[in-house]
Formats: structure tokens, sequence, C-alpha cells
């Protein structure tokens, strides 16, 4: 068996500006592949940006909203929502808490 240390994720606020109550771990973070966990508070919003890459959004626990090119809907735990490349998207809370799990694949440089 070849068991092996690795560091464990520890939960950091989103550093972004226009995120605020959004704490994220990150748990793989490669060249052509990413992977987080985000925790959203009550009224916790991300900033609208779009990326170069798409993401796959898990909704595992609570309930939020995201909206995709300025058009808004529901997410709750179970579903997923891929936001395309160079889209403008953005996530955030009500009155909920909500965590997700945010899959990236950017392109090989």
């Amino acid at each position: 068996m070849d068991i092996q240390p690795f560091r464990r994720p520890d939960w950091e606020p989103l550093p972004h500006e226009g995120c605020r109550g959004v704490d994220h771990k990150v748990l793989v973070a490669q060249v052509n592949f990413a992977l987080a966990l985000l925790r959203f508070a009550p009224n916790a919003p991300i900033h609208e940006h779009p990326a170069a890459w798409p993401i796959d959004v898990y909704c595992l626990d609570g309930s939020g909203k995201f909206s995709l090119a300025g058009q808004a809907a529901s997410i709750r735990a179970g579903q997923r929502v891929r936001w395309p490349p160079n889209v403008a998207h953005r996530l955030w809370t009500e009155d909920a808490t909500m965590t997700t799990l945010m899959v990236e694949n950017p392109p090989h440089p």
C-alpha cells in the first residue's frame, strides 16, 4: 500500500472583490482541472464575471440563485448547472445557506 499525507485544505474567505460571506476550500488545483467547495452564508454573493472555460456547479446542500448572461434561476441541493465559457455568471443566496462543488476544466496552456 502507498499511503501518503496531503495538505488538508482549510476554509478561507473568497478573496475577490464583490464576494462576501462565501468561504472556499480548494480540493484540487492542477493545470487543467480544479475542484473547490464553496460555502455560502445567507445573503452571500459571488460577483458577476465570465470565465474562459466551462464551470460545473453542483449544489450539495441548501439553495441559492444564479444568473447566466443576465437571466436568473434557482438552484437547490441535488441540482447542477453548467456555465459555458466567456458568459457572465454569478451565484448568491438569499435567506438560505448553500454549499456547492465547483468543477473547472481550464484548457491546456
